[in-house]
This record gives C-alpha cells, sequence and structure tokens, in this order.
C-alpha cells in the first residue's frame, strides 16, 4: 500500500450524486475540486492520494463489508483507506445546501480533537479569505467518517449549491481552481505549524 501525506475523499459518485441544483450535481463538482486539489498538492511536493478519480461509488469496491446498505459500505470505505495507507491528513471535499437561501460560503467541519480542530482553522481561513466569507469551522462529531479515521479528519462544505453566487463559483473551472487552491494553502500552513 502506498503511504499519504493527504487522503482527498471526493465526496458522494456514482448512484449517490449528494445534492444537486437542476441537472448540476455534488459528485460532480467534488470530483473536479478533489482532481484540482491533488494535483495543486503533487505540484508542491506533498504526497496525496484521491479515493475517487470517476464516477463510481466507493460501496461498489467494498465487498468485505457485510452489509445490505450501500451507504455504510460507501462509509465504511471511505474511513478505511486513510487508515490502511496510514495518511496524516483526511479531507472530504463536499458541497452544501440550505433551504435559506441567505446560506452561502464554505463551512469546515471537523471531530472534537486538537489536530482535526487545528487542521479545520486553517482550512476555514484560507476559505474564508478565497471567498470573502466569514465563517467559523464547527466540531461535528456526528459523522461516521470523521471518527473512524485515525488521522486529522475534516470535511469541507466549499460553498452552497443553493446560492447563485457559490453555484457559480462551484460550477465554473477557475471558481473550483480557485477552491482548490484555498484548500491546498490551508493543508500547508498546518503543516507548516503541526509538522
Amino acid at each position: 500500500m502506498p503511504s499519504a501525506d493527504v487522503l482527498i475523499d471526493a465526496g458522494h459518485g456514482g448512484i449517490d450524486g449528494g445534492t444537486h441544483y437542476g441537472t448540476i450535481l455534488e459528485k460532480d463538482i467534488n470530483l473536479a475540486i478533489s482532481r484540482k486539489l491533488y494535483l495543486l498538492l503533487c505540484s508542491k511536493g506533498i504526497a496525496a492520494v484521491l479515493n475517487r478519480t470517476g464516477d463510481y461509488a466507493l460501496s461498489e469496491e467494498n465487498r468485505w463489508h457485510a452489509t445490505r446498505s450501500r451507504h455504510r459500505r460507501d462509509l465504511s470505505q471511505r474511513s478505511a483507506l486513510p487508515n490502511d495507507i496510514a495518511a496524516s491528513i483526511f479531507v472530504s471535499v463536499h458541497v452544501n445546501w440550505s433551504k435559506r437561501g441567505n446560506n452561502r460560503g464554505p463551512l469546515v467541519l471537523h471531530r472534537k480533537d486538537g489536530r482535526s480542530s487545528l487542521l479545520a482553522s486553517f482550512l476555514q481561513d484560507s476559505l474564508n479569505k478565497q471567498q470573502k466569507a466569514r465563517g467559523a469551522a464547527r466540531d461535528e462529531g456526528r459523522f461516521y467518517v470523521l471518527n473512524a479515521v485515525k488521522a486529522p479528519s475534516v470535511i469541507i462544505e466549499t460553498g452552497f449549491l443553493s446560492d447563485a453566487r457559490d453555484r457559480e463559483m462551484l460550477t465554473n473551472p477557475r471558481g473550483q481552481t480557485r477552491i482548490a487552491e484555498a484548500i491546498a494553502n490551508g493543508i500547508i500552513a498546518y503543516r507548516s505549524f503541526a509538522p
């Protein structure tokens, strides 16, 4: 098994489209941003692994987890890989949605431990600068994948698909690149502070 400094989890995939706006699917945005992030990290000499390179669900690869639930197989696969390759950081890329029209901007979720919280703070700050937002990272210990991964772990909600301005940024290749750059900068800042 390879080892990695950063495991990038491109959220959803395959039958699981995540949230959507018309024909725009979260899984496609997650993959586009994750691919860009992977290339940026590798170009800076940071060993990265991308857990999904195409439009498929990770549950399709998980035959060992004895459950009928595709969702549970998917989560178990997402959390097993970073532990198997001893990733130093786990970053799960997602897109948010809200019924309230005024929600916009990035949101970084983390489990309740110091290293995950620190990683989340660096990422939230970097994304806030990129998107001119003021959000704060949040402790969300209820997410299975955050608790099952041993390394510092975060879920990055890169923006709200329900907000017109965020949607423009999320679906535009240049906007996706800027998001990936902000995430890479946050990871680099964290690594320089907490090697």
